[in-house]
């Protein structure tokens, strides 16, 4: 076809930007992905006469709405809610719920559309959906939240289902949230089913679910690692966040032998050049999920530590970075300034974390680099794994759900292995990942027919 592919691709791109209007995160991560699957449009020129890209990136459903709630003060608030469902292909809406003030349609879709190719690398029967809000919940009392996922839940159950969407958790959506969306749920329908995911163990929760990005990241990256005859053991480790996915990766990391030396939250970092504990980390759980408070009280606890307000992590020397925040976290500087301090490895704990700029620099130095939709597909793996378990209303043990994710992870670092090595032994993680989801999903979509 002599490049009429990537001709296309760069129509279709130009015709995306036009068509969806400032809306940067989306059209960042479709971008990454048509840039992966212009070898295979080549191959395949029926995908282009279908418009599986046309029909891939527009979503079949998006659902805003006003979400009003009124404040300890009795003050009426009022926050837009958003659901974007935006393939079921090869299966259900599955994807998280993030309360925060950033959040917007762009966002919404950008982490609809990753979820998509991440739900299918798990193997699971999944699609792609994502929501939100732009409330925050930081600052406001349990009863504040509770009522805000109320007034949240009695719109958005009108589109959801066991069998339809599946929404979990994401940032600003822990288990309180996910306990008062699932009150609300159960309350309007009259039914106890696994509509959510991350529930409370005593009611329909799976064991492993609070750990498992955090877990299943580590994992792939211990399989990354394995390919050049490297592993945790006595590595040093850069983690961004404090949340649940940082939590649990310091915790996995330091489990197989590293030091993990940072954590940090949206004011700033803290640097301990001892590394964690187990009892150090057990503090930064009570303060981030209990007391809900900032990490720049880890530096007042821990003498060894520091605390750099207002800055990320990745001027710290490593070999071994896992951002685990949130997206667009890691930029060209902060790549150059982890290559040039010796990082060997960057595996994405959250969702596209990385700007295109950094990643072209890992790339360009042939470090091993895993997107998110790979090394943070662990969550939702055990979420799926959760679903499965309500269905047959059985409980896994805590090993059962272990060997299942690490065995979903193994099997997703193999599936980016087939599509993305390249003659010299070197793994192009973020092709491999982005043509392995896609060619399951336009697959689907095509024995389905123009649906």
């Amino acid at each position: 076809m002599n490049g009429f592919a990537q001709r296309y691709v760069d129509s279709f791109m130009s015709g995306l930007i036009a068509r969806n209007p400032g809306e940067a995160e989306f059209h960042q991560a479709v971008g990454e992905v048509t840039s992966s699957v212009v070898s295979y449009l080549e191959a395949y020129p029926n995908l282009i006469e279908e418009k599986i890209l046309e029909r891939i990136t527009e979503p079949e459903r998006v659902v805003m709405f006003r979400v009003p709630w009124m404040d300890d003060r009795g003050q009426v608030q009022i926050n837009r809610g958003f659901r974007v469902q935006m393939n079921s292909a090869i299966g259900p809406y599955k994807g998280g719920i993030r309360f925060h003030p950033s959040v917007n349609l762009s966002i919404m879709k950008f982490l609809a559309f990753e979820q998509t190719f991440k739900n299918a690398l798990t193997t699971l029967p999944m699609g792609g959906a994502k929501g939100g809000s732009d409330f925050n919940p930081r600052g406001k009392s349990d009863a504040e939240v509770m009522r805000f996922c109320q007034s949240f839940m009695t719109e958005l159950q009108r589109h959801i289902g066991q069998d339809t969407d599946v929404p979990a958790g994401d940032i600003g959506v822990g288990g309180r949230e996910i306990g008062y969306l699932f009150g609300q749920y159960k309350r309007l329908r009259d039914e106890f089913t696994g509509t959510l995911t991350g529930k409370g163990l005593a009611w329909g929760g799976s064991l492993l679910r609070p750990e498992a990005t955090g877990y299943g990241a580590c994992y792939f990256a211990e399989e990354m690692l394995a390919t050049r005859g490297e592993g945790f053991k006595g590595k040093t480790v850069v983690i961004s966040g404090s949340g649940n996915v940082a939590q649990h990766a310091a915790e996995k990391a330091m489990r197989l032998g590293a030091k993990v030396v940072t954590l940090s939250d949206s004011d700033g970092f803290i640097h301990d050049p001892d590394g964690l504990d187990e009892e150090k980390l057990q503090w930064v759980k009570q303060l981030k999920n209990m007391r809900r408070g900032r990490i720049r009280e880890y530096a007042d606890k821990f003498p060894t530590a520091s605390y750099y307000p207002g800055q990320r992590p990745w001027g710290i020397k490593c070999n071994i970075a896992m951002p685990c925040a949130t997206q667009n976290e890691l930029d060209g500087d902060a790549a150059a300034t982890l290559l040039a301090n010796g990082c060997i490895c960057v595996v994405e704990g959250a969702n596209m974390p990385s700007t295109p700029e950094a990643i072209a620099r890992f790339k360009e130095a042939r470090i091993l680099y895993s997107p998110g939709k790979a090394s943070n597909a662990g969550g939702v793996a055990t979420s799926g794994l959760e679903m499965t378990q309500n269905s047959v209303r059985q409980k896994w043990t805590a090993d059962e759900v272990d060997a299942q994710l690490h065995r979903i992870m193994s099997d997703i670092h193999a599936a980016c292995a087939k599509y993305g090595s390249e003659g010299d032994g070197y793994i192009d993680y973020v092709k491999g990942a982005n043509l392995a989801g896609f060619i399951k999903v336009a697959g689907a979509m095509i024995d389905q027919g123009l649906v």
